[in-house]
């Protein structure tokens, strides 16, 4: 489901638009201000002594300007970015041809850094210490061992799974950053930017009904601008107002929390096939024919956020919340909405 239109993950039809959307400096960069405070710092001072930057960790959900942060990053080094996936290199070879082809202070940017095999992690320990490859060539009794010197060189991880990243490596970036969900008023801001980009005419009341709907997420933001976009032209003369936008997002089954209709099954499934939770994912993954992953990844944060969803040891528990956004009466066991969690 990772096409849905409220997803934080990126699909298809975001490329294009992402790239044109995307910030190009710091000072572009809308939220996340005590992150971006603190690159500032570390930016400036890796520039001043002409060497590479510390390596860097981004994590946090999908959709929050990881992947926009390492370019705008880059940008302001004014050094190239060398973009790939943990998935992508499959061998130690892979990665060596990577390091060995960047040039002093580039960057290195992995995506879905957690997803790393390990015996490639193991070959990059040495070049994130001390700019160095230490590889086996040949096997058996004619096998020798090559060090090969790599230049300077900055890694930025992205991941949205934190947790899963082993000790050893996370130890070895300098600087660690969580980015959070945006608020609202951070929100309108990226709405009212990106639609002077697209050239949309937007009113402050219209911008302000999509950034509500948008999950806390940029990427939501930006993809349900763009749907509103299309029903303004054919509707209302291209213009978006308060009124275009609430019935394009009706149109789009959105609601007012920016609940599509795969958040309202999950609730609905706890509730009414499990008698509101606890469950455990795996069972819930089977209810709605969903990976466990998913569910995990990118259904339950922003709900657990907001209060609709409670994770306890046994499983998964509709709040009261959750009933009373659907319509449904309240049970007296349905626990009331915990405090906001920092999920990663």
């Amino acid at each position: 489901m990772n096409d849905r239109l409220v997803t934080g993950r990126p699909i298809d039809d975001d490329l294009g638009f992402e790239v044109s959307l995307r910030p190009r400096r710091l000072d572009e960069y809308v939220g996340q201000r005590q992150v971006i405070a603190n690159l500032r710092v570390a930016i400036e001072a890796a520039r001043a002594r002409g060497e590479a930057l510390d390596h860097v960790l981004l994590f946090g959900p999908p959709g929050v300007g990881k992947t926009s942060l390492a370019h705008v990053i880059a940008a302001e080094l004014g050094v190239p970015l060398k973009g790939t996936a943990g998935p992508v290199i499959e061998r130690a070879g892979d990665l060596a041809a990577l390091l060995t082809a960047l040039e002093h202070r580039e960057i290195l940017f992995v995506d879905e850094i957690h997803r790393l095999d390990a015996k490639v992690e193991e070959i990059l320990y040495p070049a994130l210490e001390d700019y160095s490859l230490d590889l086996i060539i040949g096997s058996g009794p004619g096998a020798r061992s090559m060090k090969i010197p790599l230049k300077p060189f900055p890694l930025v991880g992205a991941t949205t799974r934190a947790g899963l990243l082993t000790a050893p490596l996370r130890g070895r970036f300098g600087i660690v950053h969580r980015l959070d969900f945006y608020t609202e008023a951070d929100l309108h801001t990226i709405v009212t930017r990106s639609a002077r980009i697209l050239g949309v005419s937007i009113d402050a009341d219209g911008a302000g009904e999509i950034a509500s709907r948008s999950r806390g997420t940029p990427r939501v933001a930006n993809r349900l601008l763009r749907r509103v976009r299309d029903f303004a032209q054919v509707r209302a003369d291209g213009a978006i107002t308060v009124t275009v936008a609430r019935d394009a997002l009706a149109l789009l089954e959105v609601d007012a929390y920016g609940f599509d209709e795969v958040d309202r099954r999950l609730l609905l499934t706890i509730i009414q096939k499990f008698g509101g939770g606890p469950v455990g994912v795996n069972a819930l993954a089977a209810a709605i024919s969903e990976e466990p992953d998913a569910i995990e990844d990118i259904y339950e944060p922003y709900l657990l956020q907001h209060g609709f969803l409670d994770r306890t040891p046994r499983g998964r528990t509709a709040t009261r919340r959750a009933y009373e956004h659907l319509g449904l009466p309240v049970p007296d066991t349905a626990p009331s909405a915990s405090p906001q969690k920092k999920l990663f």
